[in-house]
């Protein structure tokens, strides 16, 4: 397709414009992506359903097109509406333009994590509606706020709400990765996250709950305390020898890791544990020894590691460290099953795999390296798969000059047609 011809297409169009809606962090404003969205709601002729089960402030869009047979446990299309902060200096043109060059190249916070998603399931629907396409099962568009921050201002308030066990999901779609190649990634299952925030997005949480009087649970860090006093002093025990300890095992152990992920090609980022030092924090001049010392990480737990004895010796390593070190857990999810891809035994797969099939797509299932709402899904037994036919094209997830291709985009719309009209015509199980 020419640029001419991108810029009048109508999916196009949609697409620009939610991206043109800037729900950013730390603080972002949802109110015209639930005007955006209750339009195209009106223009499907859905009822639209808003849930607000942490605040008003961060609510949930649920779009519902009934089925046939709307007993039968449901499909739940989940993308959220926030994105990350952006650095405008850093980006060639506004990050909440939708500037499209003329390679089709749409440029946005948000044009793969994740508004894409949102939209490519509209657009599929769209076509399969004028299509006078009628389904056995019941298919709920779910638009969440708050995923980059995890959840728990959406999805993990609503996943518990007798809100959400009304929609009897049987299998969720969520988000996916671009792939540079051919083969387009499918995740079936996430690492366990412990991590600390990012300090601005935290000061905003904890003001939040301040002001509702209420406890904030917001990462991994290891606050070492020890005897203050003058710089010019070897004093013994000292905080800064603690936290010299602590970082030296915890960089060590990454380094296992990374030789892990180095020895075995057949292994992805997934499989293995992360472990970033992400901060430091403490002291206040140079000559003054302080009395307490932080460091914060990100971790990313793989799936074979038991986390009771994980946990046990993180705290081993505070006492070796020489005691008064302790560990504030600011995101610490448990461990949750991955789900099944077994095609005898998960019809909903089975679905899936049979449809990329036909398409011609080379489907490659893994672990996600990071954390998204399918959690949710998948502490409840339910099936999630994350998933996007945005292959050959450069990974941009928060990254400056984020962009998604039109051509791409609109190839992918066909795709997920098949994949939405086939897993809501499973027959009763």
């Amino acid at each position: 397709m020419s640029y001419e011809e991108w810029e009048n297409n109508e999916e196009i169009k949609y697409l620009r414009d939610y991206l043109r809606i800037p729900t950013v962090h730390p603080d972002p404003n949802y109110e015209p992506a639930v005007e955006f969205l209750k339009r195209q709601a009106a223009e499907l002729n859905f009822p639209v359903s808003i849930y607000t089960p942490f605040d008003e402030a961060n609510p949930i869009v649920i779009m519902t097109w009934e089925g046939e047979e709307p007993e039968l446990p449901t499909i739940f299309l989940n993308s959220h509406m926030d994105v990350v902060p952006v650095f405008p200096e850093n980006w060639t043109r506004a990050p909440f333009s939708a500037d499209m060059d003329a390679s089709g190249n749409i440029y946005a916070r948000g044009a793969q994590d994740m508004k894409c998603c949102g939209a490519w399931y509209m657009a599929a629907i769209r076509g399969l509606k004028r299509q006078g396409c009628r389904f056995r099962r019941t298919i709920h568009i779910c638009f969440v706020p708050d995923e980059e921050m995890g959840g728990r201002r959406g999805m993990r308030a609503f996943f518990e709400t007798e809100d959400f066990r009304k929609l009897n999901v049987g299998c969720g779609l969520d988000e996916g990765l671009a792939s540079t190649g051919e083969s387009i990634p499918v995740f079936y299952g996430e690492r366990t996250v412990w991590r600390k925030c990012n300090r601005n997005l935290i000061d905003n949480i904890v003001n939040h709950f301040n002001s509702h009087s209420r406890l904030c649970d917001v990462g991994m860090t290891f606050r070492a305390s020890g005897q203050a006093g003058h710089g010019s002093m070897l004093l013994s025990n000292t905080a800064g020898e603690k936290i010299n300890y602590i970082i030296n095992k915890m960089m060590a152990f990454r380094q296992t890791q990374v030789d892990r992920l180095l020895s075995d090609k057949a292994l992805r980022m997934g499989d293995v544990t992360t472990v970033n030092l992400t901060r430091l924090g403490g002291g206040v001049q140079s000559n003054v020894v302080p009395p307490l010392l932080t460091a914060g990480f990100d971790t990313r737990i793989a799936l074979d590691v038991d986390l009771v004895k994980h946990e046990k010796q993180l705290y081993k390593w505070c006492e070796e460290a020489g005691g008064g070190v302790e560990i504030d857990f600011d995101q610490k999810h448990p461990y949750v099953d991955p789900s099944s891809i077994d095609c005898n035994k998960n019809p909903y797969w089975r679905t899936f795999i049979r449809a990329t099939c036909d398409l011609g797509l080379t489907i490659e299932p893994q672990i996600f390296n990071g954390g998204t709402d399918s959690r949710y899904l998948r502490r409840l037994g339910i099936p999630a798969y994350g998933f996007f036919p945005l292959h050959h094209h450069l990974i941009l997830l928060h990254d400056h000059d984020e962009y998604v291709n039109a051509g791409i985009y609109l190839k992918g719309i066909p795709i997920y047609q098949r994949i939405i009209a086939d897993l809501a015509n499973i027959e009763r199980q």
